[in-house]
């Protein structure tokens, strides 16, 4: 009768030893998976960060850009304007040379 109890008895032990392991696998497993998505979700916000940075980097340089290109659209401008007025001064001297 002793021998059946200690074999009961250690039987319990071993079935809750083993359920115990069986739930400290299952605990590490479950910390495992949160700290794997925690590194993917640290990753993703990096990466949209990063994202962020160089669309705002284009923009600096888009703008830089349409500006250089309206500075150079106006000089442009300017400088036609400048030659408008001196082909019509330049007219008027004509106009005046062949009056005298």
């Amino acid at each position: 009768m002793k021998n059946i109890l200690l074999a009961i008895l250690a039987a319990a032990a071993v079935s809750v030893v083993g359920c115990n392991k069986q739930k400290q696998a299952i605990d590490n497993q479950a910390e495992a998976t949160k700290a794997e998505l925690d590194r993917q979700k640290d990753a993703a916000e990096a990466a949209a960060e990063h994202g962020k940075e160089q669309t705002d980097a284009a923009a600096k340089v888009a703008k830089a850009d349409i500006e250089a290109s309206k500075e150079a659209t106006q000089a442009q401008l300017d400088a036609e304007k400048i030659k408008a007025d001196a082909e019509a001064e330049a007219a008027k001297a004509r106009v005046d040379a062949e009056k005298k």
